[in-house]
């Protein structure tokens, strides 16, 4: 029988093959992540012979075939392939590598350690050099071929060849040649060998094993990566480095017998035990993901035949629980349980053929999050080793690539420990420093701690409740949050009505102005006077009613004024209507609210029609002033009280139909009391009234400074818009509080820059801002154009809050990444919950919930909308916001986007206000908006004068994660606004694109060189998108390609340019992945390198593997 030394790779050697190829940078490898180095120190008083060693190594190497085969590729069969290699391809030089090395030092040895773990260039698998015996002497070589007292041995195995199992056998065979000078093995081929059970596994029917994982990972998403918290991603253009850090905590006695315990009053296994916490901890630390998918390596080894083979045997299977969050932990116990048996099962399936069922799966990243479970009797004799009559210790070392950094080729992994001879367990999370930093890494230690205390200390045990009960949350944070919703403050007068204050503030100073538009002005005497004009024309002439709402639609004017305030002060519900609304609209708007009465001005009478009594302010005000006394005593006895209705703001609904926000007097005279107490605003303040009416802030402008006695000042219709009008009112009115969205602020301060009028914030004491988030570059414009100092305050709250809920001081001088929302206003309170109303931790976004003093009445007529925004939480009502928040470690809130715009694209969960907050950090960029588009595409909507596409997407790829990259760009000079003054995204132009344009020429393309049609064919054939046209600048990975036909690509050009790795290597096309950028690297070969070659099809022996 003729001897055969050639195989197709197996599964395990092509993961292997592949990770180095394409996962980690082949280039530049910085680490050798499959380096098996085990180490070991000869025992005092023993000796080794050199001689004798190194005949039995020849003997060893010789009977084991992996550890003297080569991985190649074979371009002609198009396959992966091991060769065993023999002394007549070395020339007769020997199969593997015998080096001395001497070192004085602990700190010397130390590195001769981790050069081998870390080293790539040890082992080349192509010529079969895969295995080195390193031998390690203190001060100095030995003169008579002895290894002594502090001498080293290390052998060193390459992981493709190699597997922990495999060194039992290496260790007795390397025994056993050394003693007898000789070791038998089998010529006859009757014997299994690696390379036939890499043939063997290849041909296998392995239908019943091939049903368990098609069912088992039905709709599961094998690309979408777990919401781990963190730190940074890896980009598109970024190799794994093997880089990680480590933190272990031990049980302890108590924690260690609780565990025990809860395993055997249950009669499950402590593995599964362990695995169950895992999917507990990580349903937790990914803030609710119910479908956890991991990867768990198993042996390989299902049969008797394997266990004398050295080899790679190794396979990764997917482990998934679908965790339902209402079980509790017992229960869920007994589900991983079964997981695990059935999927240990069927674990000899090869992880290859598991992705190959799922064709569209190019980047199977649940393997980056991984599970371990260790059970270890520590005895001295375990770590010992003989070679004949000499001992060896196993060196008890932690290979380090620093003091605080270890080696993974896991993004993140938890390993159980269960020490038998202390009965105690210990924990290890191993988490890459790629994507987590060190502080975040110790802090997940934390939290699985607590959460461990939480489900088996006997007094504090949960593993009879739901598991969504379950807490990660520390004790500091806590604290934290206990105190930072500590705003319980009692304020000096007691509360009354928003036209009591009022009247309390006329009798405090007549005299004082307190309101003026351009040349016309009020005292607040004279305004009272109008205001009791008005009060007692609707009371007298159209008998409205306490509680009754009243309309108005004015233009900006001290009309308006006297108006909102009238309406009150008769015991009526003011309700604004915008002029700038159609007419339609309005009269929606006040069938909504069964209004029958509207206070218009003579130019905005026509917006209504016969059906509403109108009431013309002026004409009453003229007409009454004139012929009656203020009968004072009607008006002060209209009963009205803090708890009732003081006015109606509309708000969008999801339905189309707006929603009329029903605010108290007592809120809103709370929330101005907040402002007062925090000196946004006080009694000596000039406050420009900005907002449109449509926008709650009108109320706060115009009454909150009237309430406590500051003057205000009115703009003239269209003002607002009208920059340098505005400016010049600011500076002649000595205007000190002033209120802008962002997005009207950006361009007010550019305007201010750009006019070189500095001087318009001269008088400034509050510059607030909210609505939008507040960009960090708007910082460094309003510090620049500013000739004096004063507060800037970021306001955050929905209208159902009664106008704002927190606060914040921004320091414009400062270098901050985000800008917070701020910490609670007085006598407000701020929860950040889950869908389960659990409290999270710190970082962790999840919904804000608004509690106390500003919360509203409830939608008018839409009880059922009420219900399901209002939330009963401890006695308290809480509104819930729909807004996503996170609170950082200085306990300050940070918006982080809306609950309706985080999406699912591709089974990649994105928050696409992080994708927004990335592109407002170029500086031309005044605004940004990204929307989902028909399910398959992000689109990002700018606003600049001074940006283009390219360095949009370049931005974003040297930012952000490949899968939360825009498809697309536009870019407009302006935003359509709402009445609000926010960005309409209803009113965003279509995109109208679609995958065809993706594999299209740009209107910017030149016509492909003949270079490029060459290289375009070849793309077209291994994309199978043959008919198409690809654009010359489209990215490889954006058209469908992704890392196994980048591999076949690669090769292609190989055969067809006829280069080698060293010419041109892999990496080199992965980051310029384009046709023209291909096309410019195989320019770079000399001319005659170039050959015409038949061309092929490839196929990499099923091989998957991922690209990040």
């Amino acid at each position: 029988m003729c001897f055969v030394g050639i195989a197709p790779a197996s599964f395990a050697q092509d993961r292997i093959w592949l990770d180095e190829k394409i996962r980690f940078n082949p280039d530049k490898p910085q680490i050798a992540i499959y380096n098996m180095p085990f180490v070991y120190r000869l025992r005092s008083d023993h000796t080794l012979s050199i001689t004798q060693h190194r005949h039995a190594l020849h003997l060893t190497v010789n009977k084991h075939l992996s550890l003297h085969t080569s991985l190649y590729f074979d371009i002609e069969k198009n396959l992966l392939m091991q060769r065993v290699t023999t002394h007549e391809d070395k020339n007769n030089n020997n199969m593997f590598s015998i080096i001395n090395t001497t070192y004085e030092t602990d700190e010397q040895l130390n590195e001769i350690l981790r050069n081998e773990k870390r080293n790539p260039h040890i082992f080349d698998l192509a010529q079969g050099l895969v295995f080195r015996c390193h031998l390690v002497y203190y001060k100095q070589t030995s003169s008579d071929h002895l290894l002594c007292d502090k001498d080293l041995l290390i052998f060193n195995f390459h992981h493709a060849l190699f597997d922990f199992p495999s060194m039992n056998i290496f260790l007795h065979d390397l025994n056993q040649a050394y003693t007898t000078g000789q070791l038998p093995f089998n010529d006859d081929n009757t014997s299994l060998r690696y390379l036939d059970y890499a043939v063997i596994e290849q041909q296998m029917s392995l239908t019943g094993a091939s049903m368990f994982w098609l069912d088992a990972l039905h709709d599961c998403k094998l690309e979408q990566p777990l919401s781990l918290p963190f730190d940074r991603y890896r980009l598109s253009d970024e190799y794994r480095t093997g880089r990680a850090t480590s933190i272990s905590f031990d049980f302890g006695q108590d924690l260690s017998h609780d565990f025990l315990t809860h395993a055997s009053s249950n009669n499950i296994s402590l593995e599964h035990l362990a695995l169950a916490t895992y999917y507990v901890f990580l349903f937790k630390l990914t803030n609710g993901e119910k479908d956890l998918c991991i990867g768990i390596n198993t042996h390989g080894r299902y049969r008797d035949e394997l266990d004398s083979i050295i080899g790679m045997f190794v396979n990764a299977i997917p482990l998934r629980c679908q965790l339902d969050p209402h079980l509790s932990f017992h229960e869920l116990t007994k589900h991983v349980r079964d997981i695990m048996i059935n999927s240990i099962k069927y674990s000899y399936f090869p992880l290859q053929r598991i992705l190959n069922q799922h064709p569209n799966i190019s980047n199977p990243v649940f393997l980056d999050t991984s599970f371990d479970f260790i059970s270890s009797i520590r005895r001295d004799e375990e770590d010992e080793i003989t070679i004949g009559d000499s001992r060896f210790s196993l060196l008890p070392y932690s290979i380090k690539i620093s003091e605080d950094e270890i080696m993974s080729k896991f993004d993140f992994i938890v390993s159980f420990q269960h020490n038998l001879n202390l009965n105690e367990f210990s924990c290890t999370i191993n988490a890459s420093v790629d994507l987590f930093n060190v502080e975040t890494v110790c802090i997940i230690s934390q939290r699985l701690q607590t959460m461990l205390h939480q489900q088996f200390t006997t007094f504090d045990c949960t593993t009879n409740k739901p598991i969504y009960e379950l807490s990660l949350i520390l004790s500091n944070e806590q604290y934290l949050m206990q105190s930072l919703n500590n705003t319980q403050v009692s304020f000096p007068s007691p509360l009354s009505c928003i036209h009591h204050e009022f009247a309390y503030q006329v009798m405090k100073h007549p005299q004082k102005l307190a309101v003026e538009l351009d040349e016309q002005s009020l005292t607040y005497s004279e305004l009272l006077y109008y205001v009791q004009v008005l009060s007692l024309a609707l009371l007298n002439e159209y008998h409205v009613l306490p509680g009754e709402v009243v309309c108005q639609c004015v233009e900006r004017s001290l009309s308006m004024v006297i108006g909102i305030i009238g309406i009150e002060m008769a015991g009526g519900v003011y309700c604004p209507l915008s002029p700038r609304d159609p007419q339609h609209r309005l009269y929606a708007l006040t069938q909504q609210t069964q209004s029958r009465l509207v206070l218009v001005h003579w130019s905005t009478k026509m917006k209504f029609n016969n059906d509403t009594l109108l009431i013309d302010i002026q004409s009453i005000l003229f007409n009454n002033a004139v012929t009656n006394d203020v009968n004072v005593d009607k008006l002060s006895s209209i009963r009205v009280t803090p708890n009732n209705i003081a006015y109606i703001i509309f708000t969008s609904g999801s339905t189309g139909i707006p929603k009329a926000i029903q605010a108290r007097h007592q809120s809103f005279i709370h929330f101005m009391n907040s402002l007062v107490r925090v000196n946004v605003l006080n009694k000596n303040d000039i406050v420009v009234q900005i907002a449109r009416s449509s926008f709650d802030i009108h109320v706060q402008e115009i009454l909150g400074a009237l309430i406590h006695g500051a003057t205000l000042v009115m703009l003239h219709p269209r003002g607002t818009v009208d920059f340098d009008y505005l400016s010049d009112i600011v500076h002649m009115k000595q205007v000190t509080y002033i209120l802008l969205v962002p997005s009207l602020l950006q361009s007010f301060f550019t305007l201010i820059a750009q006019s070189s009028k500095t001087a318009t914030s001269k008088y400034f004491r509050s510059l607030c801002t909210g609505g939008e988030p507040f960009p960090v570059k708007l910082s460094t414009l309003i510090a620049n154009n500013s000739v004096s100092e004063y507060n800037i305050w970021n306001y955050y709250g929905p209208a159902e809050i009664t106008i704002a809920c927190t606060l914040h001081p921004i320091d414009v001088k400062a270098n901050s990444r985000s800008i917070p929302i701020g910490r609670s206003l007085p006598n407000y309170r701020c929860l950040i919950l889950n869908e389960f109303l659990q409290n999270t931790f710190i970082n962790q976004e999840a919904e804000l919930f608004v509690g106390g003093a500003g919360v509203f009445a409830g939608y008018l007529g839409r009880d059922d909308l009420t219900v399901k925004a209002l939330v009963e939480i401890d006695g308290q009502l809480f509104y819930r916001t729909g807004d996503l928040v996170r609170t950082d470690n200085n306990g300050l809130l940070h918006f982080q986007g809306r609950k309706d715009h985080q999406i699912k694209l591709h089974g990649q969960r994105i928050e696409l206000g992080e994708i927004e907050r990335c592109l407002l950090n170029i500086t031309s960029i005044s605004a940004c908006v990204v929307l989902k588009w028909n399910d398959d595409y992000l689109v990002a909507y700018i606003q600049s004068s001074d940006t283009n596409e390219q360095e949009l997407r370049e931005h974003c790829q040297s930012h952000l994660p490949p899968h939360m990259i825009p498809s697309t760009f536009i870019i407009l000079d302006k935003f359509p606004l709402n009445l609000n003054g926010k960005v309409d995204r209803k009113q965003l132009p279509s995109p109208e694109f679609s995958l065809s344009t993706l594999l299209s020429f740009d209107k910017s393309d030149t016509p492909l060189n003949q270079l490029e049609e060459r290289i375009h064919t070849i793309w077209c054939q291994v994309l199978h998108s043959n008919g198409n046209h690809i654009s010359r600048a489209a990215s490889f990975f954006t058209i469908g390609g992704h890392s196994l036909r980048f591999i076949e690509l690669y090769y292609r050009y190989q055969s067809l340019f006829n280069f080698n790795a060293h010419s041109l290597s892999i990496g080199l096309f992965l980051q310029q992945p384009t046709i023209q950028q291909h096309a410019q690297l195989l320019q770079t070969l000399p001319s005659n390198d170039t050959q015409t070659a038949r061309w092929q099809s490839l196929h990499i022996n099923q091989g998957k593997t991922s690209l990040n």
